[in-house]
């Protein structure tokens, strides 16, 4: 039996909390400063029960990526420990590059053996046949924390195969990073709100002072949700929400013209040869008027440069000709388990890890220094509200409210599969980098702009036909 999800539309998932004084997490109330210690005593989450403690010998091993803030995986080093400490379980945890996460999935699949558990920066459809469904932690996740956050759901359920492939325990905003200073010298005081101002602003600025707009067109993923973020928000997208391939329309074109008027008179040629490192340390040295990405660039400045973390505004995204304004989550944290994975005793204890790791994640997102958002907004109710971490942040944001827009991030963040769901075709145009090499090729006038759509849409459509056949994206019904 599977769970279906909800539909809601975006924007619409989850409520956000109102103001409290107090917050109750865990059957606690505390204040909103630090989170509460980590509670592992729960057994049951909706209809799955656990026991207090594993069977002697049993032990999980999790894969996941170097966090980019530093200080988040310090804390699950501790926590892990400590949670395998109070089940009798040995947890041991590998960090690699978030590049090669992908990649070795892929081959503990093949070998049929590996972690326990992956933890995947973006859904994982494309190794689908090689993992456990997870209905029923997705299930006795919502049976205990209740609705979660859209992008989370899209990004872990496949409806062509009714399965929940993943877990999807947290995401990640992803806003318009701007200099103020120069912004407001250049008559945006609170930034640009729309591409039109960050064309035209952003010209100024760099005509002036010779500091860019840095979004890259490079094959790499900031690239590659800069491309969707502006397609989106001028009204487009690779499929509809029945997996219809609907890229080539005179929306991206529009999108793709936008972006050689950009490149022209706003930024520089090293935007192709960028990793994803690269825009945050461009910024970071004072080498950008504008960047779009995730506050890991901000914790980074705050140390490393805080003259420029100062001067650094954020913005919801940026509203597209027609008011339409979609960014991407910059990372969702997706929990699979691989078919090989055969012991009851190892797969009991990994899904008691994931819902417990939820059941926390008041701390997941406070030592992420407020990076993750949870997958379900009751369980970290601090961050949301008059009274919030936002509010009067922590990690020493100036002025304190510097990151409040974050609350209002679910109303302006899509999906890879967006306005559809993420399936395997999805995650391959994703994986193989093709709206940040179109992008790349109109702005170096390798191919205009009507060209390089068309050419695209062709790949696309034949990357959706492939999976099509093997019934893996919708019927287009």
């Amino acid at each position: 039996m599977t769970n279906q999800p909800r539909e809601f539309p975006l924007g619409r998932h989850p409520v956000l909390m109102t103001a409290l004084a107090t917050f109750l997490v865990s059957g606690t109330a505390f204040a909103a400063g630090e989170p509460p210690e980590p509670e592992f005593s729960r057994t049951t989450y909706g209809d799955m029960s656990f026991p207090e403690q594993f069977p002697d010998g049993t032990s999980i091993s999790i894969t996941q990526w170097s966090h980019f803030v530093p200080r988040y995986d310090e804390w699950f080093r501790e926590y892990a420990e400590a949670w395998g400490e109070a089940h009798n379980v040995d947890v041991t945890v590998n960090f690699v590059n978030i590049a090669e996460v992908p990649s070795t999935l892929s081959a503990s699949i093949s070998a049929g053996e590996g972690a326990t558990l992956f933890e995947m920066n973006a859904p994982p459809t494309a190794f689908i046949e090689g993992l456990k469904p997870l209905a029923d932690v997705n299930a006795a996740a919502e049976a205990a924390f209740g609705e979660r956050s859209g992008t989370c759901e899209r990004s872990s359920y496949l409806p062509a195969k009714e399965i929940w492939y993943g877990f999807c325990h947290g995401w990640v905003p992803d806003p318009g990073d701007y200099r103020r200073s120069l912004w407001s010298d250049a008559g945006y005081p609170e930034g640009p709100e729309s591409y039109a101002d960050l064309r035209d602003g952003g010209a100024e600025i760099y005509e002036e002072t010779g500091i860019p707009v840095a979004v890259g067109m490079s094959p790499e993923i900031d690239s590659e949700f800069y491309a969707r973020a502006l397609i989106w928000s001028h009204g487009g997208s690779i499929q509809d929400e029945n997996g219809n391939v609907t890229f080539d329309s005179p929306e991206v074109l529009e999108a793709v013209e936008y972006q050689k008027e950009l490149f022209d008179n706003a930024m520089t040629p090293e935007v192709f040869a960028w990793n994803a490192a690269s825009n945050n340390q461009t910024f970071i040295a004072g080498r950008a008027s504008y960047i779009q990405n995730s506050i890991s660039f901000y914790r980074s400045a705050q140390e490393d440069n805080p003259e420029v973390a100062a001067d650094t505004g954020f913005r919801p995204g940026l509203n597209g000709p027609r008011g339409d304004r979609r960014m991407p989550a910059h990372v969702w944290f997706i929990h699979t388990m691989p078919e090989y994975v055969t012991d009851e005793d190892k797969i009991a204890a990994a899904k008691k890890f994931m819902l417990d790791l939820e059941n926390n994640y008041a701390s997941a997102s406070y030592y992420s220094k407020f990076y993750n958002f949870p997958a379900f907004t009751s369980q970290a109710p601090q961050l949301f509200g008059d009274d919030s971490w936002l509010d009067d942040d922590p990690w020493g944001a100036e002025p304190p409210d510097k990151l409040k827009l974050l609350q209002t991030a679910e109303d302006w963040t899509a999906w890879l599969g967006y306005p559809g769901y993420a399936n395997p075709a999805i995650s391959e145009v994703y994986q193989t980098n093709l709206l940040s090499s179109m992008m790349a090729d109109v702005a170096r006038g390798v191919k205009s702009p009507e060209q390089a759509v068309e050419d695209t849409a062709e790949e696309i459509e034949a990357i959706f036909a492939k999976w099509r056949e093997r019934g893996y994206v919708g019927t287009g019904d």
